[in-house]
């Protein structure tokens, strides 16, 4: 009883102290500094609420990063200078660097080529299929090129049909990608000379579309785009009864375009699809493009192959790309890895004469660097993030943010980010079924990112009373990752709640 009474009697004084204490900070404060104050520790509380309240990150590591996007100032930090691996945040850096390198003007060019002598509609000679890089030829883009061919009334090539990539080097995998990540979209191959299957331009795949068959027992229709020899399709899938299981499983052989589907899919359910990887899109571009010169009528007599334009071929046709700013918006809002790898190996073209990662790379850091960023901070191994072993802070990820606003590019930087909770694909991006009927809708512009281990997301949020601000969120060693993503989402959600949260700064 003794020791409670003292105990209560020293809880007491404790409190009188903080009261006499908070008495001599109002006099020696004045209100904005207070306020200052008491919002830092409730931005604080709520972060730590957030970051404890998930089990998901027991034994894992977050870095939070918030910023004042006005002034640069931090509001508020966690384990913030701890380099941690970004996954797809690395493409902030790439785009950024690609806008200083390239501009907002860039364009990717194809070229069509040919080489001999013309007697009537018989060419004597070659044709050159020459790529500068362009991650975004289709299918009708070859038509068109054909097409030009005919217009030369070229029907008959005595010749070589040939594909010329070197405009790049010819390494196709960034340093550290895994052979098992060879064979998916997120890890096809680069080459300066490519084709997308569609307009979401995942360059070096083709699409598979796998629909239940006409009745149980019977396989799938599989179906390709676009439609091409230059794969293989081997279907081992049955259909099965409305209350089966769909199970559809797709592999590519290693260093052969032979694709296996194998597993179930109930009748009358949605199709499955699948973008695939192809092995050597240099090849897969040519066989693209004959085959639209035979749509045109025109056949080719010699090889079909890849090698150099000759100095004496004569350039018929050219087409190109969207610009850069247009290019942007599938690479970010859709996250994709091929055109972060494609600008790293054109930064090194344009700028050095080199069209490698190693020369790209350098040329991105150099600019960053010159931007104000801390590159001495900062393992960049590749343009997309699929690597392990890139690392970045987060408060150098909204340093980044931050300075990027001084840009003249910066409309076009932001607009390529994913909005939060807008459906439409090429605005909501990877953010498109995050965050919706909430107040960060619509109003929160930030970068995804997954890997292994890891989940990011970085960029900007506008709050209730219209204050800008910077966070970026990077968590990594997490062994579940179920609920990681609600651990951003309500930081994120929270920001753009919150009334007068930088009224310091006024």
């Amino acid at each position: 009883m003794w020791k409670k009474k003292v105990g209560e009697l020293n809880l007491s004084f404790k409190r009188k102290l903080s009261v006499i204490f908070f008495l001599f900070l109002m006099c020696f404060f004045n209100g904005e500094t207070m306020q200052a104050a008491y919002e830092e520790q409730s931005m604080a509380r709520e972060m730590q609420r957030i970051v404890d309240g998930s089990p998901a990150l027991t034994g894992a590591l977050a870095g939070i990063s918030i910023r004042s996007a006005r002034t640069g100032e931090l509001v508020y930090e966690h384990d913030a200078e701890i380099r941690m691996r970004p996954a797809s945040n690395m493409k902030l850096l790439t785009a950024a660097a690609a806008l200083e390198v390239l501009g907002e003007d860039h364009v990717f060019q194809t070229e069509l080529y040919i080489k001999g002598v013309q007697v009537a509609n018989v060419l004597q000679g070659d044709v050159y299929l020459k790529g500068k890089g362009d991650p975004t030829l289709l299918e009708k883009d070859f038509d068109a090129l054909a097409k030009a061919l005919k217009r030369h009334h070229i029907s008959y090539v005595h010749g070589d049909l040939i594909g010329d990539d070197a405009w790049y080097d010819d390494e196709r995998y960034s340093p550290d990608i895994v052979r098992s990540d060879e064979q998916e979209y997120y890890g096809a191959a680069v080459s300066a000379l490519n084709a997308a299957p569609d307009e979401e331009y995942d360059t070096g795949t083709v699409l598979l579309e796998i629909s239940p068959g006409k009745r149980t027992g019977k396989k799938a229709i599989v179906t390709m785009q676009p439609q091409t020899d230059y794969v293989k399709v081997i279907n081992r899938t049955i259909t099965v009864p409305v209350e089966g299981k769909k199970k559809i499983k797709v592999e590519r052989d290693h260093d052969q375009n032979v694709m296996t589907i194998t597993g179930t899919i109930p009748e009358h359910s949605v199709a499955v699809k699948e973008y695939m990887a192809v092995v050597d899109p240099t090849g897969y571009a040519l066989r693209l493009f004959e085959q639209s010169m035979k749509k045109q009528g025109i056949k080719v007599s010699g090889e079909r192959k890849q090698g150099k334009t000759s100095e004496q071929a004569k350039r018929i046709a050219t087409h190109e790309s969207m610009t850069l700013p247009q290019l942007l918006v599938p690479f970010m809002k859709l996250s994709n890895n091929s055109h972060a790898e494609v600008l790293v190996k054109e930064m090194g073209k344009v700028a050095n004469g080199k069209g490698s990662w190693e020369d790209g790379l350098e040329i991105a850091e150099s600019k960053l660097e010159l931007m104000g960023m801390d590159m001495e901070s900062v393992m960049m191994r590749d343009g997309s993030g699929i690597s392990q072993v890139n690392l970045i802070s987060a408060n150098e990820l909204t340093h980044l943010l931050y300075i990027a606003q001084d840009k003249t590019w910066l409309p076009s930087y932001v607009n390529a980010l994913p909005v939060a909770g807008v459906k439409e694909k090429m605005i909501g991006g990877t953010l498109g079924n995050r965050m919706e009927q909430t107040a960060a809708a619509g109003n929160v512009r930030a970068k995804t990112g997954t890997i292994s281990a890891t989940s990011t997301l970085s960029g900007y949020v506008t709050t209730k009373s219209g204050e800008g601000i910077i966070f970026s969120i990077l968590l990594n060693n997490f062994v579940e990752d179920k609920g990681i993503r609600d651990i951003q989402d309500k930081i994120a959600v929270w920001l753009a709640e919150q009334e007068n949260l930088l009224e310091s700064e006024r």
